[in-house]
């Protein structure tokens, strides 16, 4: 990370500027609690730097404070910078906010009157963990090549649809721990009658309460072994019943049949984890690991389901996303033992992504 800390130091001006436009940093830092008073640390813009520096920059406590000595940055030990970095939590978390809302003002590309959108997570471990400790939430907006919505929640914060709020015109792409028929629902109407929200989530054999025009059950498993062997893409229409007493809502079952490698893959793969939970494995399970089915409220009229698919195969963006995250700016690499201190650490990590991603549009866009 010394390329990173060297751009702190040297080019810190230009990075602040990303920040600090249209946001009076010190009074948020007041107004959050973060810097009620100075006391070694000059002002809000030098907490910024030192939570910046000690998160994505890699430095720990005892380097950070040698380093903000020598610059003249700030003047204070080693317990009282943890101290400014636990209380910096809202400061760090509202920065974040602002850089969200000054993307989402910003023009997108033309893409048919529609926004793009996938919606995913990603699971974080505190030290000496084992399982999830922590979740980041995001949406990721194709046509401006970035998040549009970030959210930290501990490990009991559930993927869904609603986290991140709907844009006219939205296609929000999802994958199996979106499909919540209640969660489906909701979206495809936030949009009201007036701008179209529409969704693309993957769905287990299991996720929804599916029904035929006529109220009668639809079973997922009989629906796939009831596709003629040589059918490649089925487009399957459907009604969801979510169980809240309301009518079933309309969605389009989009099948598509893997290739017979891709199938055992699957396969081996859930004989895999059931051997490894000592669970038996359920049968139907091996005939769905043969098909991938997508969920969909877009029109056949206008979208095909080989478009539906290829529409979906975009996920990958945000995996990419996640991936610069963890291996690039390490924020899976979490030192901190304290709820603040890791969420110092988590939100500073995505202040730097968010500028990361600003940067590269701007690359993106100059003319060579």
């Amino acid at each position: 990370m010394t390329s990173l800390v060297g751009t702190l130091r040297e080019d810190w001006p230009g990075v602040y500027a990303k920040v600090s436009v249209g946001l009076d940093l010190d009074r948020l830092a007041r107004d959050t609690g973060a810097l009620l008073r100075c006391r070694g640390i000059k002002n809000a813009e030098s907490l910024l730097r030192l939570a910046l520096v000690t998160g994505p920059g890699g430095m720990s406590r005892r380097e950070a404070v040698t380093w903000a000595e020598l610059l003249d940055i700030a003047h204070l030990t080693d317990p009282s910078l943890n101290d400014r970095l636990h209380q910096s939590c809202d400061f760090l978390k509202a920065i974040i906010n602002h850089l969200l809302a000054a993307k989402a003002a910003m023009p997108g590309m033309d893409c048919a009157g529609r926004v793009m959108r996938i919606a995913d997570g990603t699971s974080l471990s505190q030290p000496g963990s084992k399982g999830t400790d922590w979740r980041i939430h995001a949406v990721y907006d194709l046509d401006r090549g970035g998040f549009s919505h970030l959210e930290v929640t501990d490990k009991h914060g559930a993927e869904g649809l609603s986290r991140g709020a709907a844009v006219a015109g939205e296609i929000r792409i999802a994958d199996r721990g979106f499909s919540q028929a209640k969660a489906i629902r909701h979206f495809i109407q936030s949009g009201g009658t007036e701008a179209d929200t529409d969704v693309i989530v993957r769905l287990r054999w299991q996720s929804l309460r599916l029904q035929d025009a006529n109220g009668q059950t639809l079973n997922m498993i009989d629906i796939l072994q009831g596709l003629p062997e040589e059918t490649r893409i089925a487009d399957v229409p459907a009604w969801v019943n979510d169980g809240d007493g309301r009518p079933p809502f309309k969605i389009r079952l989009v099948i598509l049949r893997k290739t017979q490698e891709a199938t055992e893959a699957t396969r081996a793969d859930l004989r895999q984890r059931a051997s490894r939970k000592q669970r038996k494995l359920d049968e139907r399970s091996l005939i769905a690991a043969e098909y991938i089915v997508l969920a969909t409220s877009l029109s056949k009229e206008i979208y095909s389901g080989e478009q539906i698919l290829a529409l979906y195969r975009l996920r990958w963006q945000i995996e990419l996303a996640f991936k610069r995250l963890k291996s690039l700016l390490n924020i899976g690499n979490i030192p901190t033992k304290t709820k603040e201190g890791t969420q110092s650490w988590i939100y500073s990590h995505l202040i730097l992504a968010l500028l990361v991603d600003d940067l590269s549009q701007d690359f993106l866009e100059f003319s060579p």
